[in-house]
């Protein structure tokens, strides 16, 4: 993301944490109060990162169904991403990590529910609210559609565990085409 500098420490009720203590030593149990994210201010993103985000031919920008804390942060912490983000012209879609409130993988559903975030899809759109224009939640998390979408966020359902390759390719191709979508839906507006 950058070539320069930038350390994720974790606040939490034992002390300032660097993430690979808190994650490996550590095995995420302390309680988490805030994440912090050392030298975002002073740090750009990388020439090829930047290079990839003005790249205007680009149909789809997907956020994968990672940490939104812990992974995703801090690359919209840098100068300049999130307002580029906003400004691509390309629909930016995230995959929900949270399914029926508990993560797949990894401490997200812990981290959101110590930081006292909802703990659900609808947590995660909350979050990248100011960037996102599409999700994609889990089949099982429907229900929560609804408000996801009062927020100006469109929402598609899928089954997005992914248990072999053809799930990730199914997955992928849900993801695409409601880009696909989106993307139409933005260009027949602009007319």
């Amino acid at each position: 993301m950058s070539d320069h500098p930038v350390r994720t420490i974790v606040e939490t009720d034992i002390g300032d944490l660097p993430f690979q203590i808190y994650f490996v030593r550590e095995k995420c149990e302390p309680i988490t109060k805030r994440v912090k994210f050392e030298g975002a201010n002073n740090a750009f993103p990388s020439e090829l990162f930047m290079e990839a985000l003005n790249n205007e031919a680009v149909n789809a920008i997907v956020i994968c169904p990672s940490n939104p804390i812990l992974s995703i942060a801090p690359i919209l912490a840098l100068s300049g991403v999130r307002k580029r983000l906003r400004s691509h012209p390309a629909p930016l879609i995230a995959v929900s990590p949270i399914i029926a409130g508990r993560a797949v993988k990894g401490p997200t559903a812990k981290i959101f529910e110590e930081m006292k975030m909802d703990s659900s899809a609808l947590g995660v759109a909350n979050y990248y609210h100011d960037v996102l224009d599409g999700i994609v939640i889990d089949s099982q998390d429907a229900h929560l559609a609804a408000s996801i979408s009062s927020k100006g966020i469109d929402v598609i359902t899928a089954d997005i565990l992914m248990n072999s390759t053809s799930d990730q390719v199914r997955l992928a191709g849900d993801v695409l085409e409601f880009a696909q979508r989106l993307r139409k839906v933005e260009v027949s507006n602009a007319v």
